[in-house]
């Protein structure tokens, strides 16, 4: 007989896989007519931004783009600086018995580093390396039985758990364009690095809504007809709604701003400007939480019961920490003088990930790479400052999962004399821990009557290491406050290993104690 249930439904999200991948792309950039002849490769550098991904049985898949900027060393009478943009397609298949088509893909694309080979003058080999890093999110709707109703001596053992409950997910496609100006007295040339990045995110949730905001700072190195070498910063603002039913300002969400394309551009030569465009998806993770009875275990007294069980992983809570390493660094670079700074790439890198007690340890280095002028070209110096960093919360122990995102707060190099250089950086550590739980769900309760012939009887039995009440109980179909009655016992956690116990029971003929 099918026992009637009460249930509640609950959506989880979870993550079922997630795995890291590295591949190279490579293709052959041939010099455009109008450009000089290639005498050395300078510096490269790249954007990359995913424009297409798929969840499929069993696998995974990643189109995307990287947008490359080759500065060289003309082969020309002046040896000027000049570039080559290009860009690579690249398209990956990730392997994952866990994927499941519907499901949600989260990914992440570090370019590690570029190969360029000068096949000839005309044409350069390039490899770029990525690091692929992909998260399988399931969104699952559970059933969860809270009581039972048609057994009257049926023993139930709850366990109150308040969890993470997802509310709903949603995604906007936003554009955002601007022409940025350069220096009036610039006739722009060429444009020869570019990089972005997504600072000052915002999320606010009201009715119905989700607001983010998030500005994308745009940084262009670029030359000009007069071969003198300029760079302009500027910042585009990005915002976009999404709409979502039964969310409110008493949820929380998990917000991601992802490129999906790409546009930046000279305008013609009156407007000494650049146009930039960025096409972004926002997407959102709403959630709420919820205090739920999971029965975990379950008999009857007078009759015999079968369930069946699963186990899933749960987020029960999560905390976001957010912490600042100051590094300040006096740093000697007598290739460069008294030149000009035009720029410097700043990349943090974590090795080592420590956690002791309630804090966490972080060992890594930034990356630096300078560009400066040097003998009316550039030059480029590639230099790591080690960092140690740690930061504590109560929320923080060895058993919780921590996950780690660095963004660059502030950068600041002033150039003092002959080549030396204050280097003041803000790393922000952006730190989420995790508490997962794995909780038991019971479904499809059943119950039948036992056939066999059951005499009231009295046992004697020694608690043995590991017994609960509740086992015992279970095992001898009594109750947990029989027990304690007759042994005069007020609290069933106070039985220890070897104690006597006297235990009224039901027991079939066939059962040997």
């Amino acid at each position: 007989m099918l026992i009637e249930t009460e249930k509640k439904k609950i959506c989880m999200n979870q993550i079922v896989g997630q795995k890291k991948e590295e591949i190279s792309v490579s293709d052959d950039v041939i010099v455009n007519d109008i450009k000089p002849d290639v005498l050395n490769i300078i510096n490269t550098s790249g954007i990359t931004y995913v424009y297409k991904k798929d969840v499929m049985d069993g696998k995974c898949k990643i189109d995307g783009n990287i947008n490359i900027y080759i500065m060289y060393l003309a082969d020309d009478e002046t040896n000027s600086v000049r570039s080559l943009n290009t860009v690579l397609d690249f398209s990956q298949i990730i392997n994952m018995e866990s994927c499941k088509e519907g499901m949600n893909l989260d990914e992440d694309i570090v370019i590690k580093g570029f190969e360029c080979k000068i096949l000839n003058s005309r044409k350069i080999n390039i490899i770029a390396n990525l690091e692929i890093s992909a998260k399988i999110y399931s969104k699952e709707t559970i059933e969860i039985i809270e009581g039972t109703n048609d057994i009257e001596d049926m023993q139930v053992l709850k366990n109150s758990k308040e969890i993470n409950c997802l509310l709903g997910d949603g995604e906007v496609k936003v554009s955002a364009k601007d022409n940025i100006a350069i220096d009036s007295a610039d006739d722009l040339a060429e444009i020869m690095k570019t990089s972005i990045k997504i600072i000052n995110k915002e999320t606010k949730i009201s009715y119905n809504k989700i607001l983010a905001k998030a500005d994308a700072e745009i940084n262009v190195i670029y030359s000009t007809e007069d071969n003198r070498i300029n760079e302009l910063n500027a910042q585009i603002p990005i915002m976009g709604f999404i709409d979502m039913e039964n969310v409110d300002e008493n949820n929380f969400c998990d917000t991601n701003y992802k490129i999906k394309n790409l546009i930046i551009k000279p305008n013609n030569t009156e407007m000494h400007s650049i146009y930039v465009e960025i096409e972004m998806e926002i997407s959102s993770f709403v959630y709420e939480r919820k205090n739920i009875n999971l029965i975990e275990d379950l008999y009857s007294i007078s009759s015999e019961v079968e369930y069946k069980q699963k186990q899933i992983m749960a987020k029960i809570s999560n905390s976001n920490l957010k912490d600042i390493c100051q590094i300040k660094e006096q740093i000697n670079l007598p290739e460069m003088n008294n030149n000009k700074l035009y720029n410097v790439e700043v990349m943090p890198v974590i090795n080592d990930t420590k956690i002791q007690g309630n804090r966490v340890i972080y060992d890594g280095n930034v990356k630096l790479k300078f560009l400066f002028e040097m003998n009316n070209s550039i030059g480029i110096k590639d230099i790591e400052l080690p960092f140690r960093f740690e930061t504590s919360s109560d929320d923080i122990n060895k058993d919780r999962n921590i996950e780690t995102n660095i963004e660059v707060k502030t950068e600041n190099f002033i150039v003092t004399s002959n080549g030396n250089i204050e280097a003041n950086i803000e790393l922000e550590f952006n730190i989420e821990v995790i508490i997962s739980d794995t909780i038991n769900i019971i479904d499809e309760i059943n119950c039948k009557e036992c056939n066999q012939e059951d005499i009231y009887s009295m046992v004697i039995y020694f608690v043995k290491p590991g017994d609960t009440m509740w086992q015992i109980a279970k095992k001898f179909k009594t109750t947990i406050e029989e027990i304690k009655k007759l042994n005069d016992i007020e609290d069933e956690n106070e039985i220890m290993p070897n104690m006597q116990l006297y235990i009224p029971k039901h027991i079939n003929k066939n059962i040997v104690i």
